[in-house]
């Protein structure tokens, strides 16, 4: 444990952080989840589930919870997964 003062916020600090980007890595998981299973199941609301899912990825990277270039590379591959799927049915 910190015994010195600065120390002792920054953990505090650190500790919220920690908690708030784990919420919105979790929000963009489920988000990609639901793009890709709405993709393989044919649904309507493909499009809408995708556009959704590429929000929370450009909200996450614009907010430095992941790493812009990350959230580039993980639309590129989403967007592409989506349209492999898309194609063959």
């Amino acid at each position: 444990m910190a015994n010195i003062k600065s120390q002792i916020k920054r953990n505090r600090q650190n500790e919220k952080r920690r908690v708030r980007n784990k919420t919105v890595r979790s929000e963009m998981k489920t988000r990609v989840k639901s793009a890709v299973k709405a993709a393989e199941d044919g649904a309507e609301n493909t499009e809408e589930a995708l556009r959704a899912a590429v929000k929370r990825i450009d909200k996450a990277g614009s907010k430095g919870v992941i790493h812009k270039k990350q959230a580039a590379r993980r639309k590129s591959r989403l967007v592409r997964r989506i349209n492999a799927l898309t194609a063959d049915s």
